[in-house]
């Protein structure tokens, strides 16, 4: 029979006892470690989420209290009341080897059956397994300690979010469905059969009315739910720090958020950042790392030699550039002894799996570098084409010729795989934003040109002339923020002119019933005097996810989804009765596909 706390409170947590405590009677309670019998010896090791304490039971213990300690296994919960004292066998392993506590009184509170895998901090457990015990799992220190993080985060942002005059505001689970760039979760109604709500992928139509509300500052950690492929960077719910500024401009908004991260660091990593922030043009990202969230901790960047080997007898360049495309390279600095034919082998077959045709290289190991292309050059065109990008002895070039666009984001994601291969991306944390994004980008399969962002997002002024006889040039007043190659956040000014929001429906090939059917309500608020605003959107899983060294967000939340989507350890998503369907007016049917 498990036993009562009748008597007992507890006092401290294991994990903050030091040598300062000798000689204090605590209580303490947590799950068994370990427990070492030595015969006339036990000791217990308790845990819970601030660490590991050592309990002492000797000769000198109440037998029956002895007795106890001897029946105690692997994730038994107990109470433990006695005196600290100073170890004799101290562990530096831990925060409290200095210390135990001489146990006088000991309740066993739970018993446990043998866990499907150890407690322990480093595991090789499946994790599939573990996700399916996800509460044991969460037993954990390493992940305790992310969960912990994660809250500090939260914690930051609201006080500094509040300092700063924000009103914190929740916006509706169930709302309106509406085009948001990915797929919306559908929520049944039972009342109005055949139509449905949407769990929100942002609160963005909502964060804009409390703007027109006259909430000139609002903040909310918002639920958000996207029906998208899942990938280590990306869950079907996550939380957004999102925020919503009234009478600002783009330099509000980003000193607002730079302010926050200074904030963030200081109190949660004692870090002193640098702002403001570093800043990029979407097309000098584009140009040079050939992605919109790229790493700048570390150089390489792509360099365009289309003009060096147009005339080339070699013809993967000449007609990549012939046909509109380009030729770029990347210099992997002293890579040659890495970066083996056989290794380059491997990397070829590795682009042409994210869409390149394939990968040409020079090597340079020798006096004369061995080139994959070079009896097609003429005299000098070769030594011409590593003088321009730079390359010397012990360097390795990487070359795509294609589609500009597949040739950037080749060269991009190469960047970062052969970064980590050679290991030169230094541990330091480098903020970017990234500004000036196009407004429309061109769709090639429809031959039509399609938003970038949300249809409320402002244009350049500069830019509007262009809006009906050139969209290429249409640059938005969007902006985003990137630590260390992953975006953290999104955000834009909006329009809050009503004709040219009209304007920009039109643009986007929307028709009145459309646009009436999706956002009237909005479309009808702005004719009743709308501030100029602006917002973002954080990732607080992606915060705690860089902060916590973590690998994915899986490790920053409590109860994650896999890669279909699915909860292992609830069984979620399940079947329900058909008597529930019928209520809402639903019938399941198969498939064919």
């Amino acid at each position: 029979m498990a036993e009562f706390m009748t008597g007992l409170k507890r006092t401290n947590y294991c994990g903050d006892l030091r040598i300062d405590d000798c000689g204090k009677e605590v209580t303490v309670c947590g799950w068994v470690q370990r427990q070492r019998d030595l015969g006339q010896l036990i000791f217990i090791d308790l845990r819970d989420r601030t660490g590991i304490v050592q309990l002492a039971f000797t000769d000198s213990t109440d037998k029956e209290t002895f007795d106890k300690a001897f029946t105690c296994r692997s994730e038994f919960v107990l109470a433990a009341k006695g005196i600290v004292r100073e170890r004799s066998s101290k562990n530096s392993e831990i925060s409290t080897g200095d210390i135990e506590i001489e146990v006088t009184d000991l309740r066993v509170l739970s018993k446990a059956q043998t866990p499907p895998f150890e407690i322990l901090d480093k595991t090789d457990t499946n994790e599939e397994l573990r996700l399916k015990h996800r509460y044991l799992d969460l037993r954990r220190a390493p992940l305790q300690k992310n969960i912990i993080m994660r809250s500090k985060i939260a914690k930051v942002a609201r006080d500094y979010f509040d300092e700063n005059g924000f009103v914190e505001i929740e916006t509706p689970m169930m709302i309106k469905s509406t085009p948001e760039g990915a797929r919306d979760y559908l929520v049944p109604s039972r009342v109005h059969k055949g139509k449905f709500y949407a769990l929100p992928q942002s609160p963005q139509m909502y964060k804009q009315l409390l703007m027109l509300s006259g909430f000139d500052r609002y903040i909310q950690l918002a639920r958000c739910f996207r029906d998208e492929d899942l990938r280590a960077d990306r869950q079907p719910e996550f939380t957004q720090i999102d925020m919503e500024l009234s009478f600002v401009d783009v330099e509000d908004i980003l000193e607002i958020n730079e302010g926050l991260f200074k904030r963030l660091f200081k109190e949660i990593m004692n870090q002193d950042l640098e702002t403001p922030f570093e800043r990029m043009s979407y097309n000098e990202a584009m140009e040079n790392y050939g992605s919109d969230k790229p790493d700048i901790r570390f150089d390489m960047k792509i360099q365009n030699i289309s003009e060096l080997v147009k005339d080339s007898g070699f013809g993967v360049f000449a007609n990549a550039i012939k046909d509109g495309g380009s030729v770029r390279a990347i210099v992997a600095k002293n890579s040659a002894d890495t970066y083996t034919r056989k290794e380059i082998d491997k990397l070829t077959e590795y682009v042409k799996g994210i869409g390149a045709k394939g990968l040409a290289y020079v090597r340079w190991v020798d006096d004369e570098p061995a080139c994959s292309f070079k009896k097609f050059m003429a005299e000098g065109e070769l030594e011409n084409i590593l003088n321009t990008l730079g390359a010397e002895k012990g360097d390795v070039v990487f070359i795509v010729a294609d589609k500009t666009s597949v040739v950037l984001s080749t060269l991009g994601a190469l960047r970062l795989t052969v970064a980590r291969r050679l290991d030169i991306i230094p541990n330091t944390f480098k903020f970017l934003w990234i500004v000036d994004f196009p407004f429309f980008e061109y769709d090639d399969e429809s031959g039509e040109w399609v938003a970038m962002h949300h249809p409320f997002t402002m244009p350049k002024e500069e830019c509007l002339q262009y809006l009906d006889t050139d969209p290429g040039k249409v640059v938005a007043k969007a902006f985003d923020l990137t630590l260390n190659g992953t975006e953290l956040s999104s955000g834009s000014m909006r329009i809050t002119d009503s004709e040219l929001q009209q304007k920009m429906f039109r643009a986007l090939k929307m028709t009145d019933e459309e646009i009436d059917a999706k956002f009237g309500f909005l479309v009808e608020a702005y004719k009743y005097g709308a501030p100029p605003h602006g917002g973002m959107g954080i990732g607080l899983d992606r915060v705690a996810m860089i902060l916590c060294d973590a690998d994915n967000l899986r490790d920053v939340t409590a109860f994650p989804k896999v890669q279909n989507a699915s909860e292992l350890m609830s069984a979620c998503p399940s079947t329900v009765d058909d008597e529930s369907l019928e209520v809402l007016g639903i019938a399941v049917t198969e498939s064919n596909q």
